[in-house]
């Protein structure tokens, strides 16, 4: 059978390229990114792959997906240990929203709040020691959670990414515990400050200026425990917020913090 042989000449590559660019330019990814008011996604085609992609990659949806595998949900001799912190973190929260309303950031007033707290204020030293002992609590449950984790194996491709966020988690826990253990302004917080700002001064390149801005000058003075204050109620608790979303999403997305993939 004869071939049927286009008369036409072949098209050039500048011809292609046009098209190419053409096509690219008509599609709907183009017009959504580059056209005005594409932020509130009016380019959105209603499709069952489209849904599964908001789902995906969205971290409020991916927290509790469709599918999840038995082996991530079954009562395990580890006892949740990362629930667990989370909950503990919540508690913290609520507890210390409670202490904010009695406790005043001045050197010559936290102490001496500190005591009016257990001694005059109702539930206040409940409330306290609920504050105090979950920190001790969160910090040995995030410890041994990353223990079981490294025991299983787990920090291994693909879900190294989220080990690394579980290494920050942990350090930023030490930080919630240790700036909270300066705000009663004691002999034993003085000294430690002055451990913990003598230890920031050896960081490497930029000690000194790290020192300097944890005390707020060359020495201990008054703005330093309000300089550990905003690190504990405000700055430690957003950043640890953001790198626990990130790390809840890495777990779901990665098939769970252990087990077959």
């Amino acid at each position: 059978m004869a071939r049927i042989i286009d008369d036409k000449p072949s098209t050039t590559i500048k011809d292609r390229a046009k098209s190419t660019v053409d096509s690219v330019q008509g599609s709907q990814a183009w017009s959504s990114i580059f056209r005005p008011g594409s932020i509130f996604r009016k380019g959105y085609t209603d499709s069952p792959r489209n849904r599964s992609y908001v789902i995906m990659n969205s971290v409020l949806y991916h927290l509790h997906p469709v599918k999840v595998k038995r082996h991530a949900v079954k009562v395990s001799y580890t006892l949740c240990l990362g629930g667990l912190s989370f909950f503990l973190f919540i508690l913290l929260t609520v507890t210390g929203i409670f202490l904010m309303f009695f406790y005043r950031p001045e050197t010559t007033a936290a102490w001496n709040d500190i005591q009016n707290l257990q001694t005059s204020i109702t539930f206040g030293q409940l409330v306290r020691n609920m504050h105090r002992w979950g920190a001790h609590l969160m910090v040995l449950t995030v410890f041994l959670h990353m223990a079981r984790v490294f025991y299983h194996g787990a920090y291994k491709p693909p879900r190294e990414f989220n080990w690394v966020i579980g290494v920050i988690l942990l350090t930023l826990t030490i930080g919630l515990s240790f700036t909270g253990y300066l705000l009663p302004w004691d002999q034993l917080a003085l000294w430690a400050v002055t451990v913990g700002g003598n230890m920031a001064g050896y960081t490497p390149v930029f000690g000194q200026e790290v020192r300097f801005v944890l005390l707020d000058g060359a020495e201990i003075g008054p703005n330093t425990l309000l300089r550990w204050y905003v690190l504990h109620v405000l700055f430690l608790p957003f950043v640890i917020v953001i790198f626990m979303a990130i790390h809840f999403w890495r777990v779901r997305k990665d098939g769970g913090i252990s087990g077959p993939l």
